[in-house]
């Protein structure tokens, strides 16, 4: 499963940057797309940071929780013996 991904972002990398050599090749930056769509870096760099602000403190508390419940079931489980 690791390794089927692993291959897909690899084919992914590979194809964007051949799109990306291909735009080049016509002038086309990623500057002037973002800009088509409305968009600045600045304001994208914004929204993932504020993405990042909001996410970080949930994904801390749920955590929290499932850590311990997890580490519950994990002691818990009895033993499987494997013959």
């Amino acid at each position: 499963m690791i390794q089927h991904a692993f291959s897909v972002l690899i084919k992914f990398f590979i194809g964007a940057v051949a799109v990306g050599a291909l735009l080049n090749a016509f002038d086309i930056t990623a500057e002037q797309v973002l800009q088509d769509f409305g968009f600045t870096p600045e304001a994208i760099l914004t929204f993932v940071r504020e993405g990042f602000g909001w996410a970080l403190p949930h994904f801390l508390l749920g955590a929290m929780v499932l850590i311990p419940v997890w580490l519950i079931i994990f002691l818990l489980k009895p033993p499987s013996f494997r013959g």
